[in-house]
């Protein structure tokens, strides 16, 4: 993490009485800067409240999230936005993912037509990326999240 992140995750601690210590992670969202601009700035206004990846993708080392969980989201230029904490995990298959959560997702019109659209183009590239097919059933954490900062 750059200084700039440290010092907002540490001005965050200190405003919530929190130990610096806390585990955490700085991320931004999607694949583009225009998407993690888009995305941070629906989390900041509370209109995204839950997020969707791709289970199988995430490497043996890497941290899957759980509840408690404290985030910096990230802008497309990897500066701090806001803060959030996991309130629920679940692992769906792709195409039982509910229209509830695509809502809580706030992305275009909240519909889920406009969702799988994206979401199917987003995940083609990603698993392909990994040199993997993508499938309808494909595992993905289902994440639910509170801005609280």
């Amino acid at each position: 993490m750059n200084n700039i992140v440290e010092e907002y995750w540490e001005k965050f601690c200190h405003e919530k009485s929190i130990e610096k210590e806390t585990p955490h992670e700085a991320w931004g969202f999607g694949n583009t800067k225009e998407m993690a601009d888009e995305l941070a700035s629906l989390v900041y206004t509370r209109i995204k409240t839950a997020t969707t990846s791709a289970y199988e993708l995430y490497g043996p080392d890497e941290h899957i999230p759980q509840v408690g969980d404290y985030n910096i989201i990230l802008d497309g230029s990897g500066n701090p936005v806001c803060i959030t904490q996991t309130k629920a995990v679940q692992i769906i298959p792709y195409n039982q993912i509910t229209p509830e959560h695509v809502w809580h997702e706030g992305e275009g019109d909240r519909s889920y037509q406009y969702w799988r659209k994206i979401h199917d183009d987003f995940f083609e590239r990603e698993y392909k990326e990994c040199g993997q097919a993508f499938y309808e059933e494909a595992p993905m954490i289902c994440e639910v999240f509170e801005k609280v900062y």
